[in-house]
Order: structure tokens, then sequence, then C-alpha cells
């Protein structure tokens, strides 16, 4: 039997997870030592015995074997919640690529021990007779502020501190005199800091369908008889309820005795989904966040080990929450490009929590109206368990869908952003006093270049995927790397109009000031959502109908409620579809099926207006009749002809270099190395290497290098080879990342 070595962090404390040590695993011990198990080992010169947990296990060594020291015996304690963290942080290694310390700094995301927030209280040391007596006594000597603090206990045994110093006025130093007396005791106590504030409790508990019922009933069975592991896809149109089935399932798996993570795509909805949990499950529920403070991260990962929460609500890190008893992962938004970490490790988030889910005995439930095309896929295989809420509860009906020809309206002469059809609805809407949400799908443009006058894009003939505009006035595919000069005409009507699209939310709020003076507008994007709580100010202010019309980029769209919103419009829809990526098909029809779904979600119908150059294109027509089915089967059949995810995997491998040559040498021979050790005999190909679409970064030169194979473990092999091949020929300024089924392109 060869040689066995375990990788072992000594101290599991956050600030230390930066180094770990390597020992040998004794032959007996061999099955017992694997990622994650709590370990024994001599550490230090006077070899002092820790303990340490496993992160790895290899047959290579970096040092000299014989020199090494023994790991002493496995910890009978067994697994616990963070050796189970650590066996995630190795997973994310092993099967997106990284370093161990990154894989470990992710799943540990706090770092550093915080200091405790403590609570102070006044007691009173004496009777109240004897109390009253010493406040008579300061009044006397003109003591005033000892009379007054003691006067207040006569009534009362005990004070918060905050109290007395700020509504009776009384100095620490006075406060601090009177324990020198023996009147008072000034008591501290460690108390964890609680970022939700909310203090509305009611709720109104609507009355469950039959589908919602079934779902609920399907989850809690599959937990109550200890079948967990499953994956459940909720594929439920706009405002059918999703949110009911999430607080169902979730009630149910409390009453059991076990926790609940509940996954959302946007910090910008963990106010409004908070509001809903909290009113159900009271301060038993918390939130985990980045907008949260150091000492707040720290006391949520506390809480949440002294099982003092039940439920942690935030985007893709609140996966990693150390619940000893996890019954439930909820994956509400499941399509959303966020929950794909773009930092190594690049795990995604729905494959990770059903790792976390297989390791904890969990249950994973993942809800849509627009399911990604890879858990549709794998739920028409049958890997996961499909429901569908097709539609609406109670009155509310699916929103009246117009689609306005951008092409036609340039023509008649309406230069404005805003269509006729459009224009004539948000006058109507001002009247009523109703409101309107505008959606700029501005996060889309990237560089490609179309033609005002007829709706024409400048297209790969090889790739299907827009061309993107370099400054030297090339047009460029970043998928097989065909160039072209840029036309000065249109190649389809050959007018000159050929240009990029340009637009924000700041020109939209612009032109709405201009052509509606009278309107209360409200804008959310990256630069009026930096400070802290300001989503939370902007849609409470929105829902409490404290403006007419919101503007704002994709974080509008995303799960949002709002009775009063009866129109919604899309400003140029073509932006997310003319991406020179293969998903902008995919992102254009949730984009849209989301946007639409914002409107007429109370009890008045809504009407959505999407502008577009190409209202003929299949994503534009079936976002409109609001059709997923219909949109699914023809986008599938385009990935199966091409190759693409999920029918098939890629693997992006990007490349860095401070030196351009080196970086290009680099990738050229490790497309070489897997073309020859790997690519004759299992169908792989190899794309590149290639320039990235951002050739320069930072002073840093890019390269990409594409791999794609039907079975995603071959494509772990790839990486694993190539990390090998990485460590043996190091360069100091040059990095490798890889990233699995990229969600965008390099």
């Amino acid at each position: 039997m060869t040689e066995q070595y375990a990788d072992v962090i000594i101290d599991i404390a956050h600030e230390k997870v930066d180094k770990v040590f390597q020992y040998k695993i004794p032959i007996e011990l061999a099955q017992a030592v694997y990622p994650g198990v709590r370990v024994h080992v001599p550490f230090g010169r006077g070899n002092q015995e820790k303990v340490g947990y496993v992160v790895d296990v290899s047959g290579e060594t970096d040092y000299p074997a014989e020199k090494m020291k023994m790991v002493l015996r496995v910890d009978e304690k067994g697994m616990s919640a963070e050796g189970r963290q650590i066996q995630i942080a190795y997973w994310l290694k092993s099967q997106y690529g990284s370093t161990t310390i990154a894989a470990l700094k992710t799943v540990l995301p706090v770092r550093q021990k915080q200091k405790p927030m403590e609570k102070k209280k006044v007691l009173r040391c004496l009777s109240a007779k004897e109390t009253a007596q010493a406040a008579i006594a300061c009044a006397g000597k003109h003591q005033r502020a000892k009379a007054r603090m003691l006067a207040a206990l006569e009534t009362e045994e005990e004070l918060p501190y905050e109290l007395v110093r700020q509504k009776l006025n009384v100095t620490a130093a006075t406060l601090l005199a009177l324990e020198k007396q023996g009147y008072i005791k000034i008591e501290k106590e460690a108390c964890y800091r609680n970022p939700v504030k909310v203090t509305d409790r009611r709720e109104n508990r609507p009355v469950l369908n039959p589908v919602q019922r079934q779902i609920i009933d399907a989850v809690v069975k599959e937990c109550k008889e200890g079948t967990h592991g499953g994956v459940h896809l909720v594929h439920g149109v706009t405002g059918s309820g999703k949110t009911e089935v999430y607080l169902g399932i979730i009630e149910q798996v409390i009453a059991m005795g076990k926790q609940a993570i509940m996954l959302i795509p946007e910090i910008a909805l963990t106010y409004q989904t908070l509001l809903r949990f909290y009113k159900r499950f009271g301060d038993r529920v918390s939130v985990m966040n980045s907008t949260l403070s150091a000492g707040e991260k720290y006391d949520q990962i506390e809480r949440a080990k002294a099982g003092e929460i039940d439920v942690i609500i935030g985007p893709r890190s609140a996966l990693f929450t150390p619940f000893p008893n996890l019954g439930v992962i909820v994956m509400d938004e499941e399509h959303e490009n966020s929950y794909k970490s773009e930092t190594s490790p690049k795990y995604h988030a729905r494959e990770t929590a059903v790792q976390i889910a297989s390791l904890c005995g969990a249950s994973v439930v993942l809800g849509s109206a627009t399911p990604s095309l890879e858990a549709y896929y794998r739920a028409k295989l049958g890997q996961y368990q499909l429901y569908k809420m097709k539609e609406r509860p109670g009155n509310s009906v699916l929103p009246t869908v117009h689609i306005t020809d951008l092409r036609k309206e340039l023509k008649e002469g309406n230069r404005s952003i805003f269509g006729r059809k459009l224009r004539n609805l948000m006058e109507e809407r001002l009247s009523k006093k109703e409101q309107t949400i505008l959606f700029l799908n501005r996060r889309g443009y990237a560089g490609f270049v179309s033609c005002r006058a007829c709706g024409h894009v400048m297209k790969c003939p090889h790739c299907d995927v827009s061309l993107s505009e370099h400054r030297d006035g090339t047009l460029t595919c970043h998928y097989c790397g065909f160039q072209v000069r840029k036309p000065e005409k249109c190649p389809e009507c050959a007018s000159p109009y050929l240009m990029g699209f340009k637009a924000g939310t700041e020109q939209v709020e612009e032109a709405i000031h201009r052509e509606f003076p009278e309107a209360r507008v409200l804008r959310m994007d990256a630069d009026t959502t930096r400070k802290k709580e300001s989503y939370e100010k902007i849609l409470s202010a929105f829902a409490d109908e404290e403006a007419d019309i919101l503007v704002g980029t994709q974080m509008i769209v995303k799960g949002h409620d709002f009775p009063g919103v009866t129109l919604v419009g899309v400003l140029a829809a073509d932006l997310s579809l003319n991406r020179s990526d293969y998903r902008a098909g995919e992102r254009t029809f949730q984009l849209l099926t989301q946007a639409a779904g914002r409107a007429g979600r109370g009890e008045r119908p809504g009407e959505v207006v999407i502008q577009t150059y190409q209202p003929e294109h299949y994503s534009v027509v079936y976002a409109a009749r609001q059709d997923y089915e219909g949109f699914y089967e023809e986008e599938i059949a385009y990935r199966e002809l091409l190759g693409y995810p999920p029918v098939e995997h890629m693997l992006a491998v990007l490349i860095s270099s401070r030196v351009q040559e080196e970086g290009e040498k680099l990738g050229e021979r490790m497309a070489e190395l897997i073309r020859t050790k790997m690519g004759e005999t299992s169908d792989l190909r190899v794309i590149g290497p290639a320039e990235a679409s951002i050739g320069k970064l930072s002073d840093w030169y890019r390269h990409t290098l594409y791999l794609r194979h039907g079975d995603y473990q071959v494509l772990v092999k790839v990486k694993d080879r190539l990390e090998y091949y990485c460590k043996e020929h190091e360069q100091r300024e040059q990095t490798v990342q890889f990233d699995f089924d990229p969600m965008n392109t390099y």
C-alpha cells in the first residue's frame, strides 16, 4: 500500500485558516482519515498534542517523507459541523479547482473572531426602603444625579444601562461612585448582534390551493420518512405563490426540530423576503449578506451553531451557515446568474446545495418562473422531481403583453426612448394614480453592434453569437476567434446607422422628468444602492406608494411584489439578447418574463410593453406569451445541435500573465498536453487558446482555453491534470483559473 499524507489545519479559528501542515497517515488509520475528520497530531518543537481537521488526503508530499510526523489518532467525537464544512471545502476544491486555502475561506467566510457585544444593566443592592432613604440623603447633599438614580430604583430592582444613561441623564462616573458605595451593581452580559430590525408580526395567511398543498406535502413527506437528499424543482408562473410553498415547507421542517437555509439571488430581495419570514417565524429568523458588519456576520454564525435561529436568509454565501441539524435548502429564483461565484473556487450554489444536502441528510427545493435550462433538463431526465404551478391564486391574472417594434418607431419619426404605446400607458397610469416600473436591460451591453434602421446584429458565421467591437475597429467572436473589420454600412439594408446601443438608468430618469414633469421617480441601480439599507429604503418607499415610477436594472425585476404596479415597460430588450454568449437567448427570455411578472400582482389587471428591435426573435415571442415550455423546446434544440450545456459540459481555463507571450505559450502547452494525453480517446473537444474578450485587465494579459465533453467528471480529470502541470511549471507572474459551465464568457 502506498504512503498516504494528510493536509491538516491545526486551529479551526477562522483567522488561522491560512496554512495547512502535512502529516503521514499510519497504515492502521488509512481508512479512518479523510477530509473533515478531526485528528490528534504532534505540533511544534515540543511535539505538543493538538487537535486539527483533515482538509485533504493524497499520495504526494512536498517534504522528505522520512522527516514527516505521523497522525496520532482520529478524534472519537466524530464529525462536527466544522468537519462537514471542511468536507464541503474539499469538495469545492476538487470539483471546481482552487487552492485549499481559497476553498476554506469560502466556507468559513468570517475570518476573525469578533469581540462580543455587551448588554449592561444596573441592579439595586439595597431594599426598596433603604434605597428610598439613600435617595433622600443624596438629595440633601445636592447630589441630584445620585438621587435620581436611587429614586428610579425604588420601584424597579434592575434597569437597562442605556436607559439610565440616556433617559435619567446619569453619567458613568456617578454610576461608578454609587457602585463603590454599595448601593448598586453594574452587571455585564454578552449578547449576539441581531441585524434583523423588523417589529411588525401581523400576518395574513392566505388559504393554500391544492397545488401548493401537494408540493408542501411531498417535500415534507420525504423529510419525515428520512429519505432526504432529493431535489425538487417548483416551476411556477410569476405570482403563483411559490413563497407560500417555501414558508409551508420550512414551517413543518422547523416543527421536526430542524433548520432551513433560504437562498435569494440578490441582496435587494432580502428585506421583502425577511418581512414575510419574520411575520411567520419571528426572531428565529436571521440574515447573512455582504452588508452586515464583521461582528454581525460572526454573531449569526455563532447563533446558528448554538441553535438560536431556525432560518437564515441570504445570497449564495448563506449556503455555508453551520446549522447543526439542517433539514432543507430552498433556492428561490434558481435561474439567476448571481448564484455562480465569479471568484475561485467558481462554484454554483445549486450543485453545492445538493452536495451539502447529501452530507447533512437534507432536501433541496429549487423554485423559479423561468427555470435554468440545467435544472429543467435534469427534471426532464428524472433527476429532479418537477412540480408545476400554472396559475396565480385568487383573482390575479397574468398581464397583457404588448411588443413595440423600435425599427418602426424610428421610421415613423419617434426618436424618444419611450415608444408611443408605452408613453400612452404611462400617462394613463399617472392619471389613475397607479404605479409603473421601467426596466432597462443595461447589463446586457457588451460592445455588440446593431443596425438602428433594420435591427440587424453583426454575428459570427460559425457560432451564432454576436461579435464584440474592439477599439481598433475589428469585430471578434470570443468563442472561435473569427475576426472581421467593422463595415461602414449595414450588410443587410446598407443603412449607415450601424452602432452600439448605449443607455443608462440616469438618462432614463432624465427623460421621464422631461416628458412627465409631474411624476415622482425613484431610481434603483448600482449607484443608488451603495450604502447600507439603501435597497430597503428605495423598495419600502415604492411599496408605500411614495413614487409613481421606479426605474432600474435587473435588480428591480427579481421577485419583488408590488400590488400597486399595473404597468411594466422593458426598454430595449435587445441589450441582453445580443451578448456574445450562447446563453443570451435564455437570459433574455428569463429577464423579460420576470419583468412582465411584476405587473398586475394585486387586484387590478396589469399590462407590459416590451420595446425591441427584434420582435420576431423566439425569446421575445415566448416571453410575451409567458410560454416557458415553448421556449425550452426551441432553446434546448440549439444546445443539442451545438453541444453546449446542459447537453454537454464546458470547462473554461483563464490564463492571466504579466507578459503576453508567456500567457500565450502556457495556453498552447496546456492545449497540446490535453490533446495528446486525453483528447484522442475521450471525444474531448479543445477550443483555443485565444485572447480573452477583455485581453488586458489591470496590466495582466488574459487568454482562454475552452474544453467540452458530455461527462462532467472527464472535465474534472482534465482540470486535475492541468492543475498538476501548472504546479510543476509554476511561474511567479502567471495565474490559471478554472470555470465549469461558465455563466459568462471571458
